[in-house]
């Protein structure tokens, strides 16, 4: 199958730190590439991947200074994909709706991952138009603020099989955060858990430009605390051992998360994760096996000392059985092949009228 697989351009594919949707981006990418699909990746020219790479710009936009209109880029890669729209197969879309009056016009069988929050009432009116243009969600409770889009699927993340690995030794006596310091994501609430379980926290995440002020302001002092360490944001290779060894990782959310990628990173290294129940949470932790959803700040420390009963072979096992790479490529192929199908029967139906 002739795939393009078309990527915001904020990240590199991969990410060299923090990112969600690129990560994922790239986890489908190669897994195709693996399972025989002729692969395209529109992306950032410092991209890695083993599929053919069209870059849409030089540097990913975030970590580049000369770069102010983001939106520039974005509305120039979509006329270049409109360009070469009919050499493939599918486009598969993972820039929100940005593409969707274009792609109207191709009809060229397409399908759009939403990966952001949608609850955002300036989002109602596109899907209410664009109801014909076909979008996979990453949870079933991502759908909820918007019941008119046309939803075909839910495919959850997965990550590759051995890209986080459990330790073999028993784990540390710490606590880690891994995300972004964010009003929603509540490092704050992580602070105080650890302090009142007698914990150190290691923090690792990555501070957006919107967010310093939060951080100047309101996290910042916490991290003051002798039993904090920030570690900044972290890369692949740093990232498996600090999860594998902690004694949990701390998902004290404060919105709708539409996933939550760091909860089956953890998953993969055997973690326990302690996380409040908002969003996907509870269709992606199982309670009591792979950790412990709470409500509290007193909920969380005492499920701290309870996630030593949980087994962290077991944990790898649901890893091993819900979110692996191989899993979404093959949840995504099936999507592929039903828009494909559902195309050439709707072409029959259309030809067979004029006979």
């Amino acid at each position: 199958m002739r795939i393009a697989q078309i990527s915001p351009l904020f990240e590199s594919v991969p990410p060299a730190v923090y990112g969600g949707t690129e990560r994922v981006v790239s986890y489908l990418t190669e897994e195709l590439v693996r399972a025989g699909h002729d692969v395209t990746l529109f992306a950032s020219g410092d991209s890695q991947t083993s599929a053919r790479l069209v870059p849409m710009v030089e540097h990913s936009l975030r970590l580049d200074p000369d770069s102010i209109d983001q939106l520039a880029h974005h509305i120039l890669m979509i006329e270049r994909i409109r360009q070469v729209a009919r050499s493939f197969d599918i486009l598969h879309f993972h820039i929100d709706y940005l593409h969707i009056p274009m792609s109207r016009q191709l009809g060229v069988p397409q399908i759009t991952t939403l990966h952001g929050r949608l609850d955002i009432k300036d989002l109602v009116p596109i899907y209410e138009e664009f109801t014909d243009m076909p979008v996979v969600s990453i949870s079933n409770s991502q759908r909820t603020p918007l019941p008119h889009a046309n939803w075909i699927e839910t495919v959850y993340h997965g990550l590759p099989e051995h890209l986080l690995m459990p330790d073999p030794d028993p784990p540390g006596d710490y606590l880690v955060f891994v995300g972004r310091i964010s009003p929603e994501k509540r490092v704050d609430r992580a602070v105080e858990i650890a302090r009142r379980a007698g914990l150190p926290l290691r923090v690792a995440a990555k501070i957006s430009q919107t967010d310093e002020t939060y951080f100047r302001d309101q996290i910042a002092p916490l991290f003051e605390e002798p039993f904090v360490e920030y570690l900044g944001e972290v890369n692949d290779a740093e990232k498996g051992p600090l999860i594998a060894g902690a004694k949990a990782l701390l998902f004290p959310i404060d919105w709708q998360e539409p996933f939550g990628l760091v909860m089956i990173e953890a998953m993969a290294c055997g973690t326990p994760t302690i996380a409040w129940g908002e969003g996907s949470v509870s269709e992606v932790l199982t309670d009591g096996l792979t950790g412990f959803i709470v409500e509290s700040v007193d909920e969380a420390v005492s499920a701290v000392e309870r996630t030593s009963a949980l087994s962290r072979a077991r944990i790898r096992r649901e890893f091993d059985r819900r979110f692996t790479a191989q899993r979404m490529a093959s949840d995504y192929l099936s999507v592929y092949q039903r828009l494909l199908a559902h195309g050439a029967g709707r072409a029959a139906a259309h030809y067979g009228h004029h006979d």
